[in-house]
């Protein structure tokens, strides 16, 4: 036996997404937080060492014979003192000339030539740093300009930035547990109402349609699931109905000539008179005739109904040959009842898509109920259009049907009281049954000229 997986929760779900989607949307405001802040903490130690350079600048002093810088050594100390990092620096000439430093700094290349401070990073004695290098202009022809670098450790830097990462982390960290609780109420909270839903289903009752839920009470998600259920049920409950008025009417047909045929039985043991006991035994005949015309009126009508066979094999066919076979099945009968039958239509060349021998009985039908109401000498023709959408016509002069009671000749076990015959009710249910079954329309129209009756039965396009 093949093993399914078992369902996924949609509670379950959005919380997965929900939580994720906010995790990220959460750890992106982190990691930009912090970015932004080691930005401007960066922009402030960057500053410093600017004022640093700037401040060495201006105590160098430019001559015709030599650059000096013209610093007191407590000045040096204090400038170089740093209870965390170590400071570095160096003052060079456009020649190399090392005027005044504690360290070599190799002068970058690219430094603006304005006199703008150019940062960047490097290493010194091993060591990581961050410089700041600003290029001073003497007389003017570049000869004798100079290059000012101040350098510093990373240390307070990196202190900082595990500072701001600490305490960026912390709460972020309880923003998405906050969040994630918010989510997880938020979620529980909206799906009480798919629990009461299911609650309410799960107690449905055919007998009490009431207890399903209403649509317009649920939520606007849901609405379009319960309305398509509320038509799901009402088909069932339709289909129930009209099952339910068809055993109760197929038992009452059944139930006549049963209790018919029993009395002429009965009669016929009775009778000792052997004219008599035929009589009896020809009226037991007629009776079984006509119940078996009943059964298998029945049985077509259970057949033709979507749920009768599911498993219906339809095929491409044509219906000139097999409407003009039906017809020679039905000339005896046609004679026998006086009727003049007759057929128009091409011999061949009309295609349709059906299951021949419920279109054969459907055809039979339509015949078989113009023959029986339409009156001793009546005038039949069957005729068939091809086309687009091919047609099926049976035309009859009999007395006709009117035009409020073609609605219920079509209903199951309905007679009309002017129309004689011993029909069972059946024959036109049996026929609409099998059109829509072919996704055809059965149509009850006047005959030509207004009088008597026509059948047609529209066959969906092909193509």
């Amino acid at each position: 036996m093949t093993q399914h997986p078992p369902p996924e929760s949609l509670r379950g779900h959005l919380l997965r997404r929900l939580g994720l989607l906010v995790s990220l949307v959460v750890l992106l405001g982190a990691a930009v937080t912090f970015a932004l802040a080691r930005h401007f903490a960066s922009s402030v130690f960057d500053q410093w060492l600017y004022d640093s350079a700037s401040t060495l600048a201006t105590q160098i002093k430019a001559s015709p014979e030599r650059t000096r810088l013209e610093l007191p050594r407590s000045a040096v100390e204090m400038f170089e003192f740093d209870a965390v990092d170590r400071v570095y620096y160096d003052i060079t000439t456009a020649k190399g000339e090392h005027i005044f430093g504690n360290a070599p700094l190799a002068v970058p290349a690219n430094v603006p030539a304005s006199g703008a401070p150019f940062f960047y990073d490097a290493g010194v004695l091993g060591k990581p740093v961050r410089a700041v290098a600003i290029r001073l202009h003497g007389t003017g022809d570049g000869s004798d300009a100079v290059t000012v670098q101040v350098a510093e450790t990373t240390n307070k830097r990196d202190t900082l930035v595990t500072q701001i990462l600490i305490a960026t982390l912390g709460p972020q960290i309880a923003l998405l547990a906050l969040a994630a609780l918010a989510i997880w109420f938020s979620v529980s909270s909206g799906m009480q109402s798919l629990d009461e839903i299911a609650r309410r289903l799960s107690g449905y009752r055919p007998d009490k349609p009431a207890t399903l839920p209403a649509p317009l009470a649920a939520p606007a998600e849901v609405r379009p699931l319960l309305l398509a259920l509320h038509q799901v049920v009402d088909k069932l409950a339709e289909a129930q109905a009209g099952q339910q008025r068809f055993i109760a009417n197929a038992s009452h047909q059944l139930r006549t000539p049963l209790a018919a045929l029993q009395v002429q039985v009965e009669r016929a043991l009775r009778e000792e008179d052997p004219v008599k006991h035929s009589e009896a035994l020809e009226s037991v005949l007629k009776t079984l005739r006509r119940l078996r015309h009943l059964s298998h009126q029945l049985l077509m009508l259970a057949r033709a109904e979507p749920t009768g066979t599911p498993g219906i094999s339809m095929r491409e066919l044509d219906l000139a040959e097999l409407a003009r076979e039906e017809l020679n099945n039905w000339t005896d009968a046609a004679i026998a009842a006086g009727a003049d039958l007759g057929y128009e239509g091409p011999s061949s060349g009309v295609a349709v898509t059906g299951q021949p021998q419920l279109l054969r009985e459907l055809i039979g039908n339509l015949v078989d109920n113009a023959i029986r109401y339409g009156g001793p000498g009546v005038r039949l023709t069957v005729g068939l259009q091809g086309g687009r959408e091919p047609r099926l016509i049976v035309d009859d002069d009999g007395p006709g049907i009117p035009e409020s009671e073609r609605p219920l000749v079509l209903e199951r076990f309905y007679r009309r009281a002017q129309a004689g015959g011993e029909g069972t009710g059946l024959g036109l249910s049996i026929a609409r049954e099998i059109a829509h079954r072919h996704e055809s329309e059965l149509r009850i129209e006047a005959g030509p000229g207004g009088k008597g009756t026509r059948m047609m039965v529209v066959f969906p396009a092909s193509g």
